[in-house]
């Protein structure tokens, strides 16, 4: 148990010197499996780990759900899908910003990453919410907010990861992720609503489209519909697997990308390029986090922790809120997907002990993602949306985020106490 806590302490120790995460938490468990077992074990199991997670095909799913979403930003699905919600909305009290999120909810169903729902509904919503007064807090907070549906609402690249960590069905991890996500939506909403009732200068009315114009817009994102029953139904009824269905919607986001006349040679090896990059990024935490794992579980440290607890007397559902406040406190000072994978071997063990399905923990996980993305000071998509907008400042999009933070917090309590809203569509899969 010593050589764990002392391994932790280490990771953190080299986060503050800013060291790059992946090979300190790969450095770490060479050193620490070096000691405990033998530098010549050590050495082997971490030439393994990198083999394995290399070459492994189940991975092949990451990349090629990066490439469907960059594929589908750069066709410009995300244009209509905003023109098709703000054409219902936009008349309401904050309409705008609900048309956001709406569209941020429909986005992720077709993208997987957070950070690229917000960058790209930064450039779509952000302009007409300017253009019609709303004020830079909350559009920015709306943007940072809706961003975050984007790794709930499958496919999602964090339950990918998730579920290879862990050995959890991915299929289920998707299914387990829509209700969740749209009763995130819902709570995003009514935190729109309230800003706009406390401050009513900050959210205007628009105008109400007609219904002529409204089944227009619903005609114009044709194509988000078809690529999520292409590649949702096809995984949920069996017809494909999800790395079968990742390579199919890849495939089809390019071929509508390439119909729409969006890509050029330029832009298409930028695309890749892109996707390279993030998926090299990705593939060296998870190299990283493996390693590390593989050493905090030649430990005594989960045995001691699980033997702890149940001798603690705590409830079950006590030590699930307990790490998730955790999770919570840790997403204010770290990026949440190395949290997750420094973590996940210390809590995932006792979370199956207590009797918990990994499907539910998945979500919960996922659903403490959401919340360090958009808490400050390191939250990621609040980054993101100052790079694009240098202007609005930092101190307007932290302000911006804190009833959104709220109202996700209502999501994760709702989540942890109500656990049949994440696994009643899961329950229908075999």
């Amino acid at each position: 148990m010593t050589e764990a806590l002392l391994g932790f302490l280490a990771i953190f120790v080299l986060a503050l010197l800013r060291f790059p995460l992946a090979f300190a938490m790969a450095g770490v468990g060479i050193v620490g499996m070096g000691l405990v077992r033998g530098w010549m074990p050590s050495l082997a199991s971490a030439a393994q780990t990198v083999h394995e997670t290399g070459f492994a095909y189940t991975l092949s799913v990451i990349p090629l759900f990066i490439l469907m979403g960059n594929f589908v930003a750069r066709a410009g699905l995300a244009n209509e899908l905003f023109a098709a919600a703000n054409s219902f909305v936009g008349h309401l009290k904050g309409g705008l910003a609900h048309a956001t999120i709406a569209a941020c909810a429909g986005f992720g169903a077709i993208c997987g990453s957070s950070i690229a729902t917000a960058a790209t509904m930064c450039k779509v919503a952000y302009p007409s919410m300017k253009k019609h007064g709303y004020s830079d807090a909350l559009a920015t907070g709306t943007i940072a907010a809706g961003g975050t549906l984007g790794i709930m609402i499958p496919p999602s690249t964090i339950m990918v990861i998730y579920g290879i960590v862990t050995e959890t069905h991915i299929g289920k991890l998707f299914a387990a992720g829509v209700l969740p996500g749209l009763l995130i939506a819902a709570l995003l909403m009514c935190a729109v609503a309230f800003t706009a009732w406390r401050h009513p200068e900050a959210a205007p009315e628009g105008r109400r489209s007609s219904w002529a114009e409204r089944w227009s817009a619903v005609r114009g994102i044709w194509g988000v519909l078809l690529l999520v029953i292409l590649v949702l139904g096809g995984i949920y009824g069996g017809v494909f697997t999800a790395t079968e269905g990742a390579g199919v919607g890849a495939a089809g986001a390019f071929l509508f990308a390439l119909a729409r006349r969006a890509l050029t040679w330029r832009i298409t090896f930028d695309v890749l390029v892109e996707s390279a990059r993030t998926t090299a990024m990705l593939f060296t935490l998870l190299i990283g986090a493996t390693i590390f794992a593989n050493f905090v579980n030649f430990t005594s440290l989960p045995g001691d922790l699980k033997t702890w607890i149940t001798a603690s007397g705590f409830t079950p559902i006590m030590v699930v809120v307990a790490m998730m406040a955790i999770y919570v406190l840790l997403g204010t000072v770290m990026e949440e997907l190395t949290m997750v994978l420094l973590t996940i071997p210390l809590f995932f063990p006792i979370v199956i002990g207590l009797g918990f399905d990994p499907v539910w923990f998945g979500v919960l996980i996922v659903m403490v993602i959401q919340i360090g993305l958009i808490s400050p000071p390191v939250g990621m998509n609040l980054f993101v949306i100052n790079a694009l907008l240098p202007k609005v400042g930092l101190v307007n999009i932290f302000k911006g985020t804190w009833p959104f933070v709220a109202a996700q917090i209502v999501a994760l309590l709702t989540l942890i106490f109500v656990p049949s809203i994440s696994l009643w569509l899961p329950s229908f899969m075999r």
